[in-house]
């Protein structure tokens, strides 16, 4: 196990220093200016000179992120066991659900800030519908493939409806509901990020606009990387507590 882990650090280590080397030759080797490409030199000094002001503004899309998921997550899981157990519940909301999954993110995010404002509502907002159904197609999906002979079992001791959805339908789709949860936590940050670029007061998106304003394309590049330390740090916490919920099931 230990071993295991010691070596997807020793890959994910190599591949970061693979990519800085191609990414500082082709500085090199097309000779870009700074305000077009900078160096990982350039970006490093960007982020120790304003490391600070960048940590906090990232801290504030973060909190954005983690609300939006465990929001996101939560409502389409409750909707994903509604949708399963009624038909009145499916025939009504299922289509307006998936009718707004058709719309653009760009599309609705003026709209969240002017109902929630620049404050921290409207990016929790807009990073829940990014990820709610993704959240409620998988788990709805997992709870709706139960095994037949599961249930045939459930029948044969008694259980009723909510008595088969408890000890039958959910465990057999928490895989789903895990696979879910893993699309979201790649999602949420697009979610609060997509928010911040339409209207914000702090943010990693509002810090990128600012410095595209000013021409500090390193600081532009220093919260972007910011911005995918968050993405894989909030995703390997995912994975982690999916494969403790699902202890039974062995990744391939």
């Amino acid at each position: 196990m230990l071993k295991r882990a010691l070596k997807r650090i020793l890959r994910s280590l190599f591949g970061i220093l693979l990519f800085i080397a191609i990414w500082e030759s082709v500085v090199r080797i097309g000779e870009f200016p700074p305000f077009l490409l900078p160096g990982p030199a350039a970006v490093f000094s960007a982020f120790l000179n304003q490391g600070v002001f960048l940590l906090h503004h990232a801290g504030i899309t973060a909190w954005e992120t983690v609300l939006g998921f465990l929001f996101g997550v939560s409502a389409g899981a409750l909707l994903a066991v509604l949708l399963a157990m009624s038909d009145r519940i499916r025939l009504f909301l299922l289509p307006p659900i998936a009718a707004t999954q058709s719309l653009p993110v760009f599309a609705i995010a003026p709209l969240l800030v002017l109902w929630f404002g620049f404050g921290l509502a409207s990016k929790v907002v807009m990073a829940v519908i990014v990820i709610f159904f993704s959240v409620t197609s998988t788990f709805f999906d997992g709870l709706r493939r139960t095994d037949q002979s599961l249930l045939d079992l459930g029948k044969l001791h008694g259980l009723n409806r909510w008595q088969t959805l408890r000890y039958i339908r959910i465990p057999a789709a928490l895989p789903s509901l895990a696979s879910g949860m893993r699309i979201a936590a790649v999602f949420a940050p697009i979610g609060a990020v997509v928010g911040e670029w339409v209207g914000a007061k702090g943010g990693l998106a509002f810090i990128m606009l600012q410095s595209n304003a000013r021409m500090q394309t390193a600081t532009m590049f220093a919260a972007l990387i910011l911005l995918a330390v968050m993405v894989l740090s909030l995703r390997a916490v995912v994975e982690f507590a999916t494969s403790r919920m699902i202890y039974w099931q062995k990744e391939i």
